[in-house]
């Protein structure tokens, strides 16, 4: 697909993070660029074109703090659009966190990848993913994460967004996010790309998906990789007994269910990285949306 400009987007002042000051009108044909600690780009690339959608920058308030997202939606809809939270990867919103948004916003969604990541600092100053997450994910705690997602919610909800129809997704660190996002009473679905069941319990991440299936308000499809070097299918294990445990009290913790994919690696749906999977990403997208659809949320 190709890219064509969208009128919409703006360039952002140069104070803001480094996702915003390269829009599609300003900078690379690409959109926003990926983040550094993330290249190099592979061929295989995804660009989703602007046509039948708006895509731009939008600050969202939560309280007196302006938080940064990408925004894309269909130019025209008859009636409020259902709406997907995008959670980014460590590298935070670039440019395949805003094409998955596109691609949302295509299928008819109010699409929305908030920048959790403002407060600590901008992901693009640093090289390696070790630097970004000491600096930068470390730094950034669940409950903040949360209650900013809620409050781009409460935006989607007054700019044509439907909050009976609300969708969560996110890759890596995202998936994680996920899990815990689907603990909200405003979610009906959530789809978790690879995101970490367990892990070490600190004061800005106190509990992880496996301590929370009780809690559950809405069902999560987990996308999975059995060569994933860094999540183990032991975890994954983990996460099942967790949920069965809280089933029989718990309906969207029985509903829930994984998909594993046995040779895909880590990031496998990341189609600018090496790890990019063609079959299990172009399924493992199927099946987001038909959980999204199952679960009321298309």
């Amino acid at each position: 697909m190709t890219i064509k400009k969208n009128i919409d987007l703006k360039p952002a002042s140069s104070d803001r993070r480094g996702f915003m000051k390269a829009s599609a009108v300003t900078a690379t044909t690409l959109g926003i660029g990926f983040a550094p600690a993330s290249q190099p780009v592979m061929a295989a690339a995804i660009v989703t074109d602007f046509a039948g959608i708006k895509a731009a920058e939008q600050m969202i308030p939560v309280g007196s703090f302006q938080m940064p997202a990408y925004v894309s939606r269909p130019e025209q809809s008859k009636g409020p659009l259902p709406i997907v939270i995008v959670a980014s990867e460590i590298f935070g919103v670039h440019e395949y966190i805003a094409d998955v948004t596109r691609r949302f916003a295509k299928l008819g969604y109010l699409a929305i990848a908030p920048e959790f990541f403002m407060r600590a600092g901008d992901p693009n100053t640093f090289g390696t993913v070790a630097e970004i997450q000491s600096n930068i994910v470390a730094k950034t705690p669940d409950a903040q994460v949360l209650n900013d997602l809620q409050a781009a919610l409460v935006w989607a909800g007054k700019n044509g967004g439907d909050l009976k129809k609300v969708g969560v997704t996110g890759f890596c660190w995202g998936g994680r996010i996920t899990w815990l996002a689907s603990t909200l009473p405003q979610v009906r679905a959530g789809v978790a790309w690879y995101g970490r069941v367990i892990g070490e319990k600190t004061e800005n991440s106190p509990r992880h998906p496996v301590d929370i299936a009780a809690d559950l308000k809405a069902p999560v499809l987990g996308l999975y990789g059995a060569a994933d070097t860094g999540i183990s299918l032991e975890s994954v294990e983990q996460m099942r007994e967790a949920l069965a445990k809280a089933a029989p009290k718990n309906t969207a913790a029985k509903a829930s269910r994984f998909e594993v994919y046995p040779e895909a690696p880590h990031a496998f749906h990341a189609d600018y990285r090496a790890t990019y999977r063609e079959g299990p990403a172009k399924d493992g997208w199927a099946k987001c949306l038909a959980w999204f659809k199952q679960n009321g949320v298309a």
